[in-house]
């Protein structure tokens, strides 16, 4: 039997569509980019303790579960 022949593969029926792709990347890069600011923020106090927890915060908690939940 081929692999092409298996149609009860795990991928046959694989939920996730460009979208939850595109968001779960949005999500990937918002996380980066709070761990940049959070970096960055050494020289100013409100990126590193205001702006890059709650960037972290949108990224893990929000666009993460989004790009899961979403058909």
């Amino acid at each position: 039997m081929s692999p092409k022949d298996n149609s009860s593969g795990i991928f046959h029926s694989w939920p996730f569509g460009k979208k939850n792709y595109l968001l779960f990347f949005i999500g990937v890069s918002t996380i980066i980019l709070g761990y940049i600011v959070m970096y960055l923020g050494s020289a100013h106090s409100f990126l590193s303790v205001v702006l890059a927890p709650i960037i972290l915060v949108l990224g893990y908690c929000v666009i993460i579960p989004a790009s899961i939940m979403i058909e």
